[in-house]
């Protein structure tokens, strides 16, 4: 199949994560969030988008407000320059902050060895930069990030979900070339 640059119905799973790779995990938390969580069930990569909703009871409507949702992932613009934390992941923390007395402290963020697919995502406080950090800052939040992983985390979005089966910081990463089963580490 051609590379296209809008996702359609007729899009099989496999093909969507394939054309646009550096969305591919707000792609896949969109369709978890839908509730297409198909794990373990018959659902395919090779299903269309279409077949597969309508396999699992969805209606018409739903799908083309699952695309819509889907393109409009697409839409948003990258900041490849900087790291950015959502406001609602920035609110979060600073909500965080303020329960632990540390409401003067920044965020640091960065990726250490770990897991099956070579590096997993850190978050912590940090008081202050230290002198081999490049420091961002996004919706009021400061972010200390090591210039070593600097590379590897340019362009990354911090997002905070809040539900019953995925609360936390999910992280969006456009240099991600692959990832675990479990989701918790990544290659680049």
């Amino acid at each position: 199949m051609a590379k296209q640059d809008t996702i359609s119905r007729g899009m099989t799973i496999e093909d969507i994560f394939s054309n646009f790779p550096q969305k591919a995990q707000k792609l896949a938390q969109e369709l978890t969030n839908t509730g297409l969580h198909c794990v373990g069930c018959q659902a395919a990569t090779w299903e269309t988008l279409e077949t597969g909703m309508l396999g699992h009871g969805y209606s018409e409507e739903e799908i083309d407000k699952l695309v819509i949702s889907l393109n409009g992932i697409l839409a948003e613009k990258i900041d490849n320059k900087s790291i950015n934390l959502t406001k609602r992941a920035a609110d979060k923390f600073k909500e965080i902050l303020k329960e632990d007395g540390k409401a003067d402290w920044s965020l640091r963020f960065g990726d250490k060895a770990a897991g099956c697919s070579g590096f997993e995502y850190v978050l912590d406080f940090s008081k202050e930069p230290k002198k081999d950090d490049k420091v961002f800052s996004s919706n009021g939040i400061d972010i200390h990030v090591n210039k070593g992983a600097v590379s590897r985390l340019l362009g990354c979005e911090i997002d905070y979900l809040d539900g019953l089966n995925n609360s936390g910081f999910k992280i969006t990463n456009p240099n991600v070339k692959g990832s675990c089963g479990c989701g918790k580490s990544q290659s680049y």
